[in-house]
């Protein structure tokens, strides 16, 4: 069902443009199975940081609160970017890894799964 403005001529410039975030860029980032986390989060990032620095601050900053992040192989961790597979290398950039302003970073964590097996 498509939405409609309650009035006529609403036009409006989005808050979330890549210009608001000057050399940074938003990025929502999901774990998968893990249902603890509702939905994906969002992150302000620099495009300049590599995956490992990501992982290490915003990711662990996230998700840190779950019983079993403690646990994670990030070796055997597997990512999808933007609905595609990420062969990750954790030394590279973010940019230089096809990451963009508002991509969705999901990732999986075999063996893993959720407290006490339950998804959560």
């Amino acid at each position: 069902m498509p939405v409609q403005a309650i009035q006529d001529n609403y036009q409006f410039e989005a808050l979330d443009l890549q210009k608001n975030y000057g050399d940074n860029m938003l990025l929502f980032i999901g774990w998968d199975h893990h249902t603890l986390f509702c939905s994906a989060h969002a992150f302000v990032v620099s495009p300049q940081q590599t995956l490992q620095e990501l992982i290490d601050q915003q990711i662990a900053g996230g998700f840190s609160q779950h019983p079993e992040f403690a646990e994670i192989d990030w070796s055997t961790v597997q990512f999808t970017l933007n609905r595609e597979a990420l062969n990750a290398d954790f030394s590279k950039t973010l940019a230089e890894q096809g990451f963009d302003h508002k991509s969705l970073l999901r990732f999986v964590t075999p063996n893993l799964t959720g407290y006490k097996g339950s998804h959560v």
